[in-house]
């Protein structure tokens, strides 16, 4: 959902506009010049092979529920447009929340038909689309079921998860069953913030996209160490969203919880040591705060590129990163595609 809170569906969109927020918007014009250029400075620093491992897309299935939100909006030729006036030549493909809607034998349905429609923009639209399986998490052999589908008969390319479900968050035991099954195949789990049941609306005037998004990835990333799910499934691949959350901003809490008397008595390796197996995509955080923070506390190896599409465009995080003069150019590549290419190369593979 997008962040921004001249947005137009944000609550703050239809109040006057305080001089701070003139100002911010004059400023923005000043980025349109680099708007312009995406393609040429993409190409430049040989980014011409963007992996993008955000991006949603808006199934039948989903659609005709008829729920509110700017996906209703989403189209196939908007996507590829989008595409291209990066660079970026794959999309990796996923629902966003609220995930799949429903439950029981509705949202098993669901996903199913979600699965197979992005299964054909795969195998239809050559290199351009990957996807993750969507699962119905409400029932674990249900979700089962559905990976075992996506994996073997669709050949997806992951599977798709959110930070908390139902007051549970990843690194919960509940989910030991998916995550052993995860484990199995040595999968790639692409993470996707939610709202947990704890903390809707907190803030009456402020969308949940703006600060709680945010927050529940860090309590996912959080779960998944702590609840010791990141060492007994070693093999599964996490890709979290928006540079970590509010993580990298936490850093020097998680190390003095390492250094506790509880944490040395029961842990084998410590936050960081935990975090640096995991990858992290950049969606609406492709900022010089974010990016900086974020690199700080993992490896640049596992840092990859995303979008969120649609709600924030690929020429907008193109341009943010070569703005904020994090990464040179040959970091630029790794981030673009490089990372992906070396550590994730199942994400690469067509559909058969």
């Amino acid at each position: 959902m997008c962040n921004c809170p001249l947005h137009p569906r944000s609550p703050l969109a239809s109040r006057p506009w305080s001089r701070r927020h003139l100002l911010g918007a004059l400023s923005a014009t000043a980025l349109l010049p680099l708007l312009a250029g995406a393609q040429e400075r993409a190409a430049a620093t040989g980014a011409s092979g963007i992996i993008d491992v955000h991006a949603h897309f808006q199934p039948p299935a989903i659609r005709a529920l008829n729920l509110p939100g700017p996906m209703n909006a989403w189209t196939l030729q908007r996507q590829l447009d989008d595409m291209d006036q990066a660079g970026v030549s794959r999309a990796m493909l996923s629902i966003t929340t609220p995930g799949v809607p429903l439950t029981g034998t509705q949202a098993a349905k669901i996903a199913r038909e979600s699965n197979e429609y992005a299964a054909s923009l795969a195998r239809d639209h050559g290199n351009r689309f990957g996807f993750f399986t969507a699962v119905p998490m409400d029932d674990l052999d249900a979700a089962l079921k559905e990976i075992a589908y996506g994996f073997d008969t669709l050949g997806a390319h992951g599977v798709g998860l959110f930070t908390s479900y139902d007051g549970k968050w990843l690194g919960d035991p509940h989910f030991d069953p998916v995550f052993a099954e995860l484990e199995r195949r040595r999968s790639i789990v692409y993470v996707h913030p939610t709202t947990a049941a704890c903390c809707t609306r907190l803030i009456a005037e402020l969308a949940d996209t703006l600060i709680e998004y945010g927050t529940d990835t860090t309590r996912a990333i959080a779960s998944y160490v702590y609840r010791g799910a990141a060492l007994r499934y070693p093999n599964v691949r996490m890709i979290w969203s928006h540079s970590g959350g509010t993580m990298p901003f936490l850093i020097e809490r998680f190390d003095g919880a390492d250094r506790t008397s509880a944490a040395q008595g029961h842990k084998v390796a410590s936050f960081r040591e935990q975090i640096a197996r995991c990858y992290f995509d950049i969606a609406q955080a492709s900022n010089a705060v974010a990016t900086t923070a974020l690199r700080a506390v993992v490896p640049m190896q596992k840092i990859v590129f995303g979008t969120d599409y649609p709600f924030r465009t690929s020429v907008e995080h193109v341009n943010s990163l070569h703005a904020a003069g994090v990464f040179n150019p040959q970091e630029l590549e790794a981030l673009f595609h490089g990372n992906v290419e070396q550590g994730m190369p199942e994400l690469l593979r067509l559909h058969r």
